[in-house]
């Protein structure tokens, strides 16, 4: 908590929780497919810049130790808050130092994290950099043992101290969590061994897996990006041969995820213990810095919508299939009789350009550069991380996404989110390192209002019933997959982390307690047969970020609420949206919706976020009977 803030944290604003993207079928071609060039970071891992830039860290942080450790008090009641501001300054340069160091490190192990010199890059770089940067640990601490009235008074008279308010204002909401300087700086010393060594073992077991799926009498051993594709093929045969090969793999590594998982509950249990978090997902809604009543809230009124979303949904999709039962394999497949269209890339860049375009120019004008410029890696290669996410590096450089394209809608969706993400992170570059990064709830609302405006244009050019309910179904899904298996994902980790102070897991535990909130969310028309129970195994999100998942439905909600308040706005809309994408971390989620006149905290704001979802099953069902 007390860190280089964010330095070694999941870096990323992720959109990998969908069980599928998508096979692409032989009419698309997947060739010339961009991979990202990081020139813009380091030329390579030979640059001599690096070095460079981790002497110059190191110089940086022993020079600001040795000027400030110890003298923040007497120096703001000495000589006001000037000084203090001169400190922020040297302490946000050097963390952006560190910030493109991490940065490139990261981007390159996820380009391939089998690749053992990459791997050791990216480890060598968490361990100088920690060691660097324990020597700044002092800064937050000492900051946070200073009376809030003499820091007030010293904003009040020094606007350069001012600028950093937000950024202070935040720091100040984990001073009843802190420890010791000691205790902090063994905390953060043994994050390397401890939480961050973990998830590389995740990650590097993940990628390193292959399932075995037999497609027409062959057998193809494929990793698991390419297998979580054919759960979206319009073959049924495919689709449970991919389902089949997951459990199989999965239960055979189970063992080590299963550790994985019980090593990393107990080493977040011993940190809230000591710092005093009363419960398991109080330190992820600090650093939201959301109400935990407002995500209770949340999750109170999807679970109470069950019935309504999911599992009236799922029941309309058997129908479709002429089942009693969805299988589990059926979940994301696409309706039957439908016709599949598959995407080139220069296509799915014109989609989302249009839509961005539509919405406002600067919005494409700022995405366009993500395709112009490198800034994009969207073709599969072995080793390379599964999923998508878009990476913020630091406000100096620019942000890079990352995703596993094959030329389905649902990859068009994701290229849209993540480029949501990226206008995003690149609008809110301008409040510098320590304030540009946003909530994760916030964080998501500029990804899936990306999506929504991709999904409307799209929708709106459609000319067939068939094309329709398509286009419906499959956002409905998109939307399920976001806000209802997320909360399940959320209440899964509850259950895990709590059952986990009362001692170690087994691997069957762990299983029962992923079926117990999968069957209660997805509904009595998904039939979850042998081998689902092993599908909490791969979700990286519990690994890497317990209870992010949340900020996923945060964001679906409040994103539907703003899409309504937009379609009945004037051309003022748009300029309150980039303010409030440009604001960065600098605000309250409370400050940032009021111009639109939501309010996270009011009780019907999450009902009527879900009424869209409902809306839009009840327009399913209307074609139906048509």
């Amino acid at each position: 908590m007390f860190t280089a803030r964010s330095l070694f944290a999941s870096p990323d604003v992720s959109h990998s929780f969908a069980f599928a993207t998508a096979e692409a079928s032989s009419g698309a071609s997947l060739e010339g497919l961009p991979e990202w060039n990081l020139d813009d970071l380091y030329k390579g891992l030979d640059d001599p810049a690096i070095e460079a830039d981790f002497a110059a860290c190191k110089q940086d942080a022993e020079a600001f130790a040795s000027d400030y450790q110890g003298t923040l008090e007497s120096m703001l009641t000495e000589k006001g808050g000037d000084p203090l501001a001169d400190a922020l300054k040297r302490y946000e340069a050097v963390q952006e130092k560190m910030g493109k160091l991490i940065s490139f490190a990261g981007l390159m192990y996820n380009g391939n994290t089998t690749d053992t010199a990459r791997a050791k890059f990216y480890g060598d770089t968490q361990d100088r950099l920690t060691t660097i940067s324990t020597q700044l640990l002092f800064f937050e601490l000492e900051l946070n043992r200073i009376e809030d009235s003499m820091l007030d008074g010293a904003m009040e008279g020094s606007a350069a101290l001012a600028h950093y308010k937000p950024w202070l204002d935040d720091l100040r909401k984990e001073k009843p969590y802190q420890l010791s300087d000691e205790l902090e700086k063994l905390f953060y010393e043994k994050s390397v061994t401890g939480a961050m060594a973990w998830n590389r073992l995740f990650n590097e077991t993940m990628a390193g897996l292959r399932f075995s799926v037999e497609i027409d009498g062959e057998t193809e051993s494929l990793p698991i990006e390419r297998t979580l594709n054919y759960l979206t093929d319009t073959d049924e045969a495919k689709r449970k041969a991919a389902a089949d090969a997951l459990a199989a793999t999965f239960k055979s590594n189970i063992s080590i995820f299963s550790l994985i998982s019980n090593v990393l509950a107990k080493d977040k249990s011993i940190s809230d213990n000591w710092r005093g978090f009363e419960d398991v997902a109080d330190g992820r809604h600090l650093a939201n810095r959301v109400e935990r009543e407002v995500v209770d809230a949340l999750v109170d009124a999807v679970q109470d919508a069950y019935p309504r979303l999911s599992h009236r949904y799922y029941a309309l999709k058997a129908k479709w299939f002429e089942k009693d039962k969805l299988d589990h394999w059926d979940r994301n497949a696409p309706l039957p009789k439908v016709p599949t269209r598959s995407i080139d890339w220069p296509e799915a860049k014109q989609i989302v350009q249009d839509a961005y375009a539509g919405f406002a120019p600067e919005m494409a004008e700022i995405s366009e550069q993500f395709f112009s410029k490198g800034w994009i890696d969207a073709a599969i290669r072995d080793g390379k991380s599964p999923g998508a996410f878009a990476h913020p590096t630091v406000p100096s450089v620019h942000p890079y996404v990352l995703l596993n394209y094959m030329g389905k809608p649902r990859d068009v969706m994701t290229l849209a989110h993540e480029l949501g993400h990226g206008v995003h992170q690149v609008l809110a570059g301008k409040q510098g390192a320590l304030m540009a990064p946003t909530p994760l709830t916030l964080a998501e609302t500029a990804s899936v209002f990306g999506e929504m405006l991709t999904f409307r244009s799209l929708l709106a050019k459609t000319t067939s019933v068939e094309e329709r309910r398509s286009m419906l179904a499959g956002k409905v899904e998109d939307m399920l997959n976001t806000v209802v298996r997320q909360i399940a994902f959320y209440l899964f980790e509850r259950k895990l982390h709590t059952a986990r102070a009362e001692g170690e897991l087994t691997s069957d535990q762990i299983c029962e307690l992923w079926m117990s909130v999968q069957a209660d969310s997805l509904g009595p028309s998904v039939r979850l047969g042998e081998g689902y129970e092993t599908y909490w195994a791969y979700i990286p999100h519990f690994i890497h970020s317990p209870f992010y998942v949340y900020a996923y439905a945060f964001g679906d909600c409040l994103v539907n609420s703003l899409y309504s308040v937009y379609q009945n706005s004037d051309e003022s809309f748009v300029q309150e949206y980039f303010d409030m994408l440009s604001a960065g971390g600098t605000k309250h989620h409370s400050e940032l919706l009021a111009p639109f006149g939501l309010d996270a905290k009011d009780p019907d704001f999450w009902s009527k976020g879900l009424s869209v979802v409902e809306g839009l099953i009840d327009e399913l069902e209307a074609l139906e009977n048509d």
